[in-house]
């Protein structure tokens, strides 16, 4: 059988060679320290689990829900001007599955063939996917050190400007954990004036952000709500990833594209876990904000350790990653990824897999506390790498 050339746009999934690799160590014996993948080790609050334990026992939320709930849009609206101090209404706002799935989606729902979309580089790989899906072709605008890993609008041929459909944005950005400084969005939102390009935000990280910084919405910005929409996730903040709760909002001409994208390939969120996010966006968010000093603490350990042995890195300023350069000069990060796992047990995920502009760097997920962190520091330190 002959299957879809859509398949050769994509390589093979990193994580999956990572995890096969570690499961073959874990056999011989082998402590692992496994900072490879952004899923949190903290607990999910027990409101949220509470919620959709209770909706679960009602046998009519077990049927097709079919829409959001108006509950679930009320709430992610007056959530948004609680904390971000943004105004929308519900025509702005639907649930995704994830954002993952929903970039996933939305290239489909935005572009036709050979359409030009501008992409970070380094970013999390299906910002990429989605656009290929779609049959646009990515033009890859770098985020480099000389500019704090930023977005640089001024860098993007005119050219491209002039042709591209739309324009991804994230941050605080995975992977590379740089956050928005001030006038950044507001270059963003006249750069997208200028070329009539959407830009889709990708804002996952909002409330995991360092040194007193306070995480916001690209949509509180002048304008963006003409130009933007944004993935907005409960994943990270509130420990629920496997549930897959995210949503989009913005232009209700592009929230009512993808909605019509998606009513063709399925009937809506489990009501249930409709249930849980609207008990997480009502719920307090001392917890959250507690979470975030937890993950600084996370940070402070693991970069002030691998500077102890002659790491070079940034201080990460967002996300729950920390974007690591190789050391000693090296360049190939998918074989340093290897030989750290086989030597010291500690697996991060190659720089590569994220662009050609992640290459000679590795990524670190903040997924194990403090005192596990050493100890993985220590496993590096030992290993002579």
């Amino acid at each position: 059988m002959r299957f879809s050339k859509r398949l050769d746009r994509f390589g093979d999934e990193i994580f999956a060679a990572l995890n096969n690799r570690r499961m073959e160590l874990e056999k011989q014996g082998m402590k692992i320290y496994n900072m490879s993948v952004g899923t949190p080790d903290f607990t999910t609050p027990d409101y949220i689990k509470k919620a959709l334990a209770e909706a679960a026992l009602d046998d009519e939320n077990w049927k097709y829900s079919l829409r959001d709930l108006p509950e679930l849009l009320e709430a992610v609206c007056d959530y948004y001007e609680k904390r971000f101090q943004v105004k929308i209404t519900p025509d702005m706002v639907m649930s995704v599955y994830g954002s993952q799935e929903g970039m996933g989606h939305l290239g489909m729902a935005l572009c036709d063939e050979g359409d030009i979309v501008l992409l970070p580089d380094p970013c999390y790989p299906v910002f990429a996917a989605g656009s290929l899906m779609a049959g646009a072709e990515p033009y890859y605008y770098p985020l480099t050190e000389e500019h704090d890993f930023l977005p640089y609008v001024k860098g993007i041929p005119e050219e491209i400007a002039r042709k591209a459909k739309y324009m991804v944005v994230s941050l605080p950005s995975n992977p590379v954990g740089s956050i928005a400084t001030p006038g950044l969005y507001e270059e963003i939102v006249e750069f997208a004036e200028k070329y009539d390009i959407l830009i889709i935000h990708d804002n996952a990280y909002s409330d995991i952000i360092f040194d007193g910084a306070e995480g916001g919405s690209f949509l509180a910005t002048p304008g963006a709500g003409e130009v933007g929409v944004e993935f907005f996730s409960l994943s990270k903040s509130f420990n629920i990833t496997g549930a897959r709760i995210s949503f989009l909002i913005g232009r209700p001409d592009v929230i009512a594209a993808l909605r019509k994208l998606r009513s063709q390939i399925d009937f809506g969120m489990f009501l249930p876990v409709q249930r849980a996010a609207i008990a997480a966006l009502r719920g307090p968010l001392e917890g959250v904000r507690e979470q975030c000093r937890l993950y600084q603490e996370r940070r402070d350990t693991l970069c002030e350790g691998l500077r102890s042995i002659g790491w070079q890195l940034p201080n990460g300023k967002g996300t729950m990653f920390v974007w690591a350069k190789l050391p000693d000069g090296r360049t190939d990060s998918m074989a340093f990824c290897m030989e750290l796992m086989e030597k010291a047990g500690v697996i991060v995920t190659p720089g590569a897999s994220f662009g050609p502009h992640g290459e000679g760097y590795v990524r670190f997920a903040l997924v194990l506390p403090p005192e596990k962190i050493k100890e993985a520091v220590d496993s590096i330190r030992r290993s002579g790498m």
